[in-house]
């Protein structure tokens, strides 16, 4: 049972309910770590401990299995409507006991008022606190992976990111958190991943790449083939007579490797682009086409 989760309230220092979603929980962490950020605020104490505590609260909340733990420690232990002698939260004896299934003995449950107060009749070993930073990747250095230096108090942490890392994963380093109290073990360090957004690209799925490309009207009635950008190049896709606007084509292992060797594919939509400036001699040549061409409704479908 650990003393500053009945100290804090993690719900309020992320502005959310006790019932949110997970969805918004991280919706909510993502917004105020970007505002309280270290690197968006150079020299700022306030939002450098303010950042701290938002990672701290989401490191707890953002884990089904730990959120639920401490769910179930501040409902059993504090009660914010009573008090005992001076002023001090108080911990009812049969909420302990039912928490250890009822068969708890006196030694377990003084052991637990102890965890709870900070009252021990003798030091043991305690593991370190797991702390939690972020880090900026370009989209190609999540893709392609990375080797990172983290300054985590005062000392350098070498991270390795994985290739294929997607945006908001958490990387885990064994032992590179807070020390532990009385030669206990150290804590973890909780790395989150924030990947920028890339002007052409962007993740579909874990392995997959989608791509808009844009056709002319030509192209897409004709048929056509168009040079498409790839992480790693260009490549020639062919577009058939009579291709639709938003038609999808896959291009096979142009897309993410993971960690196994398995690479996704490419997709590439195709959308028309319609002219904004036409000469009189095109718009003529499009009028012969309208009164040249097929009688059936496009807008047929709709009743009109």
């Amino acid at each position: 049972m650990r003393k500053e989760w009945l100290e804090r309230n993690y719900y309020e220092i992320l502005g959310v309910e006790k019932n949110a979603s997970d969805k918004a929980i991280k919706k909510a962490f993502r917004s105020l770590a970007q505002q309280n950020h270290p690197d968006a605020n150079k020299g700022d104490a306030t939002a450098e401990a303010r950042f701290k505590d938002i990672s701290e609260a989401y490191e707890v909340l953002g884990n089904k299995e730990t959120r639920a733990e401490y769910d179930k420690v501040r409902d059993m232990g504090y009660f914010v409507g009573g008090q005992g002698q001076g002023g001090q939260p108080y911990v009812r004896v049969e909420d302990l006991l039912g928490g250890m299934g009822g068969g708890g003995s006196q030694f377990d449950l003084f052991s637990g008022l102890s965890d709870i107060f900070g009252r021990q009749s003798a030091p043991r070993r305690a593991p370190g606190q797991d702390l939690t930073t972020q880090v900026g990747l370009t989209f190609h250095q999540a893709i392609s992976g990375v080797n990172h230096q983290l300054s985590i108090d005062g000392h350098t942490v070498k991270v390795k990111i994985p290739q294929g890392v997607a945006d908001g994963a958490r990387i885990r380093i064994r032992g590179k958190g807070a020390p532990g109290t009385n030669g206990g073990p150290p804590g973890d360090l909780m790395v989150t991943v924030n990947v920028a957004a890339h002007p052409v690209f962007e993740r579909s799925g874990k392995r997959d790449i989608r791509l808009v490309a844009p056709i002319s009207f030509v192209e897409a009635t004709l048929g056509a083939d168009i040079a498409v950008p790839t992480l790693d190049g260009t490549v020639k896709l062919r577009v058939p007579a009579g291709t639709p606007h938003g038609k999808t084509f896959r291009v096979a292992g142009r897309g993410v490797a993971d960690a196994k060797g398995t690479t996704g594919d490419l997709l590439v939509t195709v959308e028309i682009a319609v002219p904004t400036n036409v000469t009189d001699e095109q718009r003529e040549l499009l009028e012969k086409f309208r009164d040249n061409g097929p009688e059936e409704n496009p807008r047929a479908h709709l009743g009109v």
